[in-house]
């Protein structure tokens, strides 16, 4: 499965029955609550990481690309939009792309 096949399951169960899929209640919650999942998921993930868990981490990190993309689609944000704009930043280097954020 690649990241575009989960993309394209989560949007098609956005739509279905919230009583029947986790997705569906996770959507009808809300971003906010998207949101808060998937920073949960994210936490738990370096906390994997620290411990050097490669299991745990393996596990933790597919929940985190999960609701990833759950966030994403819960404020109509394709996966195709973040793909670009990695694609953007592309051959950047990192420091160079920080830099030239706009300050907030």
């Amino acid at each position: 499965m690649t990241l575009d096949d989960l993309a394209a399951t989560i949007a098609a169960r956005a739509s279905a029955d919230p009583e029947s899929s986790w997705t569906a209640k996770l959507l009808a919650k809300g971003p906010e609550k998207c949101a808060e999942k998937f920073g949960e998921e994210a936490i738990e993930a370096i906390i994997e990481a620290v411990k050097g868990d490669r299991d745990r981490l393996t596990s933790e990190a597919a929940d985190v690309l999960f609701h990833l993309l759950v966030m994403l689609q819960s404020r109509d944000v394709p996966l195709a939009d973040v793909m670009a704009e990695l694609a953007r930043r592309q051959g950047t280097s990192g420091i160079t792309e920080k830099a030239a954020r706009p300050s907030t």
